[in-house]
């Protein structure tokens, strides 16, 4: 009751009392603090009892008064006094002592303030960082201890100012004191403690030690105490100051300062940390899940979790699981991408992947394919991808394609026994096309199609495009109308190319120009006419036209050139003088997969087809001139053994030729199954050959989407309109 009572009066007299210079009125509250130490034995009497907190609270409005009071940078003679007196190194001592109790609360809330409020630098000062790096090792030492909330805004607050000022973390992360030799003494061997070096808790009389390798054994965590005591407060039972410390970590490790990158990433338990709880998180996983569960799960954040144990476990079995995994893995891809690679996508995950179990394969697929698609740090996209294709980017052989064993896998599991795996598979092929990486594309085709020897004889077809033409075309055209595939079509199925090319040049009478580029409307013609007139179905039933392809193909491709225009990509075939013409062709393991599932389209199940044409579709639509020659040109001459995805297409055309005479009302059939799958005829007696006809459908569907690639790609390379489906102005084809 006396000490309140004391205070009271204290703050009466100060109200009434002339105001002073701000430096005596400074000294004045910082000698109270001092006094209250020799005047007063009962030391168990709480902080909060004495007048401590309001002189702390004076101090430092009177130094955020003086800096505003001066000019920016200048440095006042209470922020003097307070360096020259090393009055935080006071606080510091009195904080560890925590006398009286609640002081380290109030030195904790000091620091804080003082490094908020002050806007010079305070940091580079010895008396500052010094007592700084002190009180950081005192904190997260007790987990749920009454100053963790202080404890928490404190680092955080040191934190935000490396960010502001990056080089001062070497004052926090590194071991300085090798470079200082005890010169003045003439000390040869023992390192003199230096003013400006941190104080690491080491003894200066010992050798400091170099930062460790990667794998070898972690160092004492003391070197580096900002991220040791945040480290700590990250297994806090509180999830504020989980979050909390997440975020200084985040912090600190995005600094662009190497050497101290290096030692958090390399010298502190930081990646083990998250690594670990990491696979935790991971290993909590039902071992069976829903694919569809595991794709449809809400977004996440790594920050709080708001939730419902109870509806999260009436939605499916082990959603909270898998929301933590995923949050947790947002969080560690922005802060070691290296880490989660090695001991995360290795150690764990890889196993899962390349398991023999059905149910196993399926579910680690899924959940790889939920990673991939949530992945936006570019460092952690691109360990992953190297984690499941490799570094390699030399041309691919037949011999070599085992030399990955997980991409080996991935790519065979596109074509496995089980429809599901396959379908997963492919759809996790298909997210990582469209991501922002352009190893991913270098790796799976492009290396393959890089010397262009899949066409055959060069040179001769160069001379070929030189010689004159026979009836006005090329002599592949005419083999090409001759074609019997071709022959029963009939003309009004074919585009006219004043229709077709009303917005580029005007087309010549050549099969193709003198830049070797065929003319589009031959290769809009080709891909349409493929399907024969009796396995079309689409011009009986409304909505099905092609308008529809046009535009999906200008917005897809308009999206794919803004993901590839910072990449080095060929916008012109190589010359064939720079081709090695000598080197067998081969067309790497993912694109032999997919052509060969291609080539069973008319056996295989609806869904599966959908997405194997889903992933050539966005193959094609790729702004690479190798790969634009390759998929979507139906006249380059392929040298002997070489297909090409419209030569495979022909040999699928081919058989169904063959086959549709055996089928019995063949085209009412197909119309029904279209019907049937666009939802417009209810399920009734089941129809024969079904996989067959929706095989057909779907190829039908396939050839006209790769027709309308293949025009807005031509158009986008030869006009400067901005929306080219604005003045294309032409019939349905197929009606």
């Amino acid at each position: 009751m006396f000490s309140k009572f004391t205070s009271i009066l204290q703050h009466a007299v100060e109200a009434l009392a002339p105001s002073l210079p701000l430096q005596e009125d400074f000294v004045y509250h910082w000698k109270a603090i001092t006094h209250y130490y020799i005047e007063t034995s009962d030391d168990k009497a709480p902080v909060t009892d004495t007048n401590i907190p309001s002189h702390l609270e004076q101090m430092l409005d009177i130094l955020t008064q003086e800096e505003r009071e001066r000019e920016s940078g200048e440095t006042g003679p209470c922020m003097e006094y307070l360096l020259h007196h090393k009055i935080l190194e006071t606080l510091y001592t009195l904080g560890k002592a925590d006398c009286p109790p609640g002081m380290k609360q109030q030195v904790l809330s000091f620091y804080t303030k003082l490094l908020g409020r002050i806007r010079q630098p305070l940091l580079p000062h010895i008396n500052v960082h010094r007592p700084v790096q002190k009180l950081i090792r005192l904190c997260g030492e007790v987990l749920a201890a009454p100053t963790e909330n202080e404890e928490i805004q404190f680092l955080c607050t040191v934190c935000a100012k490396l960010k502001q000022d990056p080089y001062l973390v070497n004052f926090f992360l590194e071991n300085k004191t090798k470079k200082l030799e005890a010169s003045k003494d003439g000390g040869a061997g023992l390192v003199k403690e230096d003013p400006f070096s941190p104080d690491t808790g080491q003894n200066r009389n010992q050798t400091p030690t170099s930062p460790s390798p990667v794998h070898s054994t972690l160092p004492n965590n003391d070197n580096y105490n900002l991220v040791s005591s945040l480290l700590n407060l990250t297994k806090s039972p509180d999830g504020r100051i989980v979050v909390k410390a997440c975020e200084g970590l985040m912090l600190v490790v995005s600094l662009p300062e190497p050497a101290a990158a290096k030692c958090l990433t390399e010298n502190t338990e930081l990646s083990q940390l998250l690594t670990d709880r990491l696979a935790q998180f991971y290993r909590a996983l039902p071992q069976s899940m829903d694919p569809l569960d595991i794709e449809t799960v809400e977004s996440v954040n790594w920050g709080l979790d708001v939730y419902n144990l109870k509806e999260d476990a009436a939605a499916f079995a082990g959603k909270r699981a898998l929301i933590s995994f995923l949050s947790w893995l947002d969080y560690s891809a922005a802060v070691l991408a290296r880490a989660v690679r090695e001991r995360f996508f290795v150690a764990v995950m890889e196993p899962q992947l390349m398991q023999t179990s059905e149910v196993g394969i399926l579910t680690s697929t899924a959940l790889l394919n939920r990673i991939i698609r949530q992945v936006t740090s570019e460092a952690l996209l691109q360990e992953t991808v190297y984690f499941l294709l490799g570094e390699e980017t030399g041309p691919e052989t037949l011999a070599g394609i085992t030399q990955h064993p997980l991409r080996h896998r991935l790519i065979e599991h596109c074509d496995h026994l089980s429809d599901e795996i396959s379908i997963m598979t492919l759809r996790l092929f298909e997210h990582l096309l469209q991501k922002p990486c352009q190893h991913i594309l270098q790796n799976l085709v492009l290396r393959c199609l890089e010397e262009r020897n899949y066409i055959e004889n060069k040179q001769q077809e160069e001379r070929e495009e030189r010689e004159h033409m026979e009836n006005g075309q090329p002599h592949d055209a005419v083999d090409l109308e001759e074609d019997p595939l071709f022959s029963d079509l009939s003309p009004d199925n074919r585009l006219s190319s004043p229709d077709w090319l009303s917005c580029s040049p005007p087309p010549s009478t050549e099969h193709t120009k003198p830049d070797g580029k065929t003319e589009v409307h031959k290769i809009v013609n080709s891909f349409l006419c493929l399907v024969p007139d009796e396995a079309k179905s689409s011009y009986q039933v409304e909505g099905t036209g092609y308008d529809t392809y046009l535009r999906d193909a200008h917005r897809q491709f308009r999206d794919y050139c803004g993901v590839c225009q910072r990449w080095d990509w060929r916008s012109s075939p190589k010359s064939f003088e720079k081709c090695n013409l000598d080197s067998p062709f081969f067309e790497g393991h993912f694109l032999k997969v997919l052509f060969d599932r291609m080539g069973r389209i008319l056996d295989q199940p609806y869904d599966v087809n959908l997405q194997v044409t889903s992933v050539l579709s966005k193959l094609s639509l790729l702004p690479h001139a190798h790969l634009h020659e390759y998929l979507l040109d139906p006249y380059i001459n392929l040298a002997p053994g070489c297909r090409s995805l419209f030569s495979v297409i022909v040999r699928v055309v081919g058989d169904l030729m063959l086959r549709t005479h055996h089928i019995p009302e063949f085209t009412p059939k197909l119309l029904l199954v279209r019907k049937r799958l666009l939802g417009l005829e209810p399920e009734g007696m089941s129809v024969d050959h079904v996989t067959l006809l929706e095989g057909v459908i779907v190829l039908e569907e396939f050839c006209k989407e790769l027709a309308a690639i293949a025009f807005v790609k031509f158009h986008a390379s030869v006009s400067t309109s901005p929306d080219p489906l604005a003045t294309v102005h032409r019939k349905q084809t197929d009606e």
